[in-house]
């Protein structure tokens, strides 16, 4: 083989070494490619980290601290007391969403900010019905949460609780969503239950999903009684106000300083032999009874939604608007009759 040939190979063989060890340390050069240089990895090498480091970068610049103070009278004497919770930023405009019993009778109301700054904050309104309230601050380069229309939240999915516990500093605790639809308040049977551990000065924070998006405010943990009736609390059960719940009513009071929760004055319940909801009991002069509703109706249909369970219905009713006219289709003695019932305001 002429000698030139035998140079010109050995150039070639030497041009690929090198263009091979480049692109092994160099990754960026290969990116786009189809080469596999695992042969150059260790053999004990680790597998990739599970990690929710991405969710809690999107979301937890937009977790503030809440500290409100006011005066209570003990044994004739003013005692100054200073709350503790936390807020999430739903915009630019600085508005913010809390708990009501984080800032309720606050004469005082301080807005801590990921960045340092502590901010006064004004109440621009409450609803005692959901335990929201909304705050409002003045301030440039807000972080605002994710949000989306519909988180479609599923029993199962990974959530993260985000807030200030007992004061520690901003904290990240993660669950599951254990259930929804759970029943909190007279009205309303939609709120998240979890077992991601929330303590005082989780109130009002957030509750994300795996990617970092708003899925509820942070309320409560679960209470009963025990033997000589003292309040205890119990582990692992958490609550949360859903997302959307929340942000009808944030909207509701920014527009008209509170927001309203529709109600008909019955109760109901659910019989397996029957389709529909079985009303148990309906309020005199109620919006139910002014409309001809009766006890042992079956109530299939509001606005020609079948109904399937309790949480649906109710929900329905309460986020409808007072006034509003609701048509209930229902059954009653193996009749079935159309009634059209005007929707009165829940009161607490």
């Amino acid at each position: 083989m002429p000698s030139w040939l035998q140079f010109f190979g050995k150039s070639i063989a030497l041009g690929l070494i090198i263009s091979a060890l480049i692109l092994a340390l160099v990754p960026e050069l290969r990116k786009g490619s189809d080469l596999n240089f695992d042969m150059f990895k260790r053999g004990d090498s680790l597998p990739e980290r599970q990690s929710y480091y991405d969710a809690v970068s999107r979301s937890a610049p937009a977790v503030v601290n809440i500290y409100s103070s006011s005066i209570d009278i003990v044994r004739r004497q003013q005692v100054s007391r200073t709350s503790l919770g936390s807020g999430v930023i739903m915009n630019e405009n600085g508005y913010i969403l809390t708990c009501w019993h984080v800032i309720q009778n606050a004469e005082q109301t301080i807005v801590g900010l990921p960045d340092g700054r502590r901010l006064p904050a004004e109440l621009a309104g409450y609803d005692e019905l959901t335990d929201l309230a909304v705050l409002k601050i003045t301030a440039d380069n807000l972080q605002v949460i994710p949000q989306v229309d519909d988180p479609q939240l599923r029993v199962g999915d990974v959530v993260l609780a985000i807030g200030n516990p007992l004061n520690i500093g901003q904290t990240i605790t993660q669950g599951i969503v254990s259930r929804s639809g759970h029943t909190v308040t007279q009205n309303f049977r939609e709120f998240i239950q979890t077992d991601a551990v929330m303590h005082e000065g989780n109130s009002g924070g957030a509750l994300v999903d795996s990617n970092g998006i708003l899925v509820g405010i942070n309320n409560a943990n679960f209470k009963t009684l025990d033997s000589q009736r003292r309040v205890i609390d119990v582990n692992g059960i958490f609550f949360a106000v859903p997302y959307s719940l929340a942000s009808r009513v944030m909207d509701e009071i920014i527009a008209n300083g509170k927001a309203s929760h529709g109600q008909l004055g019955f109760t109901g319940g659910i019989d397996p032999d029957v389709q529909g909801i079985v009303v148990t009991n309906v309020v005199p002069n109620g919006p139910a009874d002014l409309g001809g509703l009766q006890q042992f109706d079956i109530i299939l249909s509001i606005n020609q939604i079948e109904l399937e369970t309790l949480d649906q219905t109710f929900d329905m009713i309460a986020k409808s608007r007072p006034g509003e006219q609701l048509n209930l289709t229902i059954s009653r003695n193996n009749t079935f009759i159309n009634l059209t019932v005007t929707v009165g305001e829940a009161q607490r």
